[in-house]
C-alpha cells in the first residue's frame, strides 16, 4: 500500500494577504482547522517548461484545459531522497494532480536520459505513461526553481478540505537543482503570505463569511506564471540598458542608433 497519495481531484482558490490579516484569520480557524499531519514544512520545485516557454505562455492565456510538470522536494534532498514527479492539469476549473515517488538520482535519469525508474503498481504505471508522454509532446527542459515555507491545516469535521499558508516564496533561473538550497529573489512583496484553499466540492458556508468578515478576497495566482512575468521585465530592463550603453554613429550631423 502507498505511504502517499497519487491522484488528486479538487478546486484549489487562491488569496494573497497581509501578516497581520493572516495571523486573524489563524486564530478564527482554531476550532474549525487543525495543523495537518505534516504540519510547517518546507517545498522546493523545479518547473519544466518548452524553449520558448510555451507552457506558461499559453497557461497564463487562462486556457480551458491546461497543464504543468514540476519536480518537487518536502525539505532540501539528497540524490537518494525522495521526490515526487507530478503532472498537474487544469480543465473548467477543476484541478487534477497525478504524482509519482522515485529518488531525485533516478528523476534527473528520466529528465536527462528518458530513464524510467522501476515501479510497482497499476496507478504508479499509468501515471508514469502520461508523464512520459508529456515528455515527448513538449521536450521540456527544467526553467525555473521555486521553493517556500509552507504552514499547512486540515478540516476538523472534514479533513478533505486543507488550507495552506506559504510565505517566503523565492525562486531563481539559475542552479536548477533540488539539492543546492532556497536562495533566491523573493516573488511577492515583504509582509505578504499565499493562502489557498483545497476543496472536493464547495467552500463551507462558515469559512466564506470569515473571508466576507476579513475582506480576504480570490485572486489569480501562478507562483511559475509570476516568475515568469518578472523574468520578462528583467529581461526588457537588460535589453534597454544595452541599447542605452551602445555607441551611436553620426549621420549627416545627426545622432543615429
Amino acid at each position: 500500500m502507498k505511504s502517499y497519495q497519487e491522484i488528486f481531484r479538487r478546486y484549489e482558490k487562491k488569496y494573497l494577504m497581509e501578516e497581520a490579516v493572516c495571523r486573524e484569520l489563524l486564530k478564527r480557524l482554531q476550532n474549525k482547522m487543525e495543523g495537518d499531519r505534516f504540519g510547517n514544512y518546507r517545498i522546493e520545485n523545479l518547473y519544466f517548461d518548452t524553449d520558448q516557454y510555451e507552457i506558461i505562455r499559453k497557461s497564463l492565456e487562462k486556457p480551458v484545459y491546461k497543464e504543468k510538470l514540476r519536480l518537487r522536494s518536502y525539505g532540501t534532498p539528497g540524490a537518494e531522497s525522495q521526490v515526487f514527479l507530478e503532472l498537474k492539469k487544469k480543465y473548467k476549473s477543476v484541478v487534477y494532480k497525478r504524482r509519482i515517488s522515485m529518488t531525485q538520482k533516478e528523476a534527473m535519469a528520466l529528465i536527462e536520459d528518458g530513464k524510467p525508474p522501476m515501479l510497482e503498481g497499476f496507478v504508479s504505471k499509468q501515471i508514469m505513461k502520461e508523464i512520459q508522454w508529456f515528455l515527448e509532446k513538449y521536450h521540456p527542459e527544467l526553467k525555473v526553481f521555486i521553493g517556500y515555507e509552507r504552514q499547512a491545516f486540515s478540516g476538523i469535521e472534514d479533513p478533505n478540505f486543507r488550507l495552506t499558508i506559504d510565505r517566503q516564496i523565492r525562486y531563481r533561473t539559475e542552479q536548477l537543482d533540488l539539492s543546492a538550497g532556497g536562495s533566491g529573489k523573493e516573488i511577492l512583496p515583504s509582509g505578504l503570505c499565499l493562502m489557498e484553499v483545497k476543496i472536493p466540492g464547495a467552500i463551507p458556508l462558515w469559512m466564506v463569511r470569515l473571508l466576507e468578515e476579513l475582506e480576504i478576497r480570490q485572486v489569480s495566482f501562478s507562483k511559475y506564471g509570476t516568475c515568469y512575468q518578472k523574468f520578462l521585465k528583467n529581461q526588457k530592463k537588460e535589453i534597454k540598458k544595452t541599447a542605452a550603453a551602445s555607441p551611436r554613429v553620426k549621420n549627416g550631423g545627426k545622432n543615429c542608433a
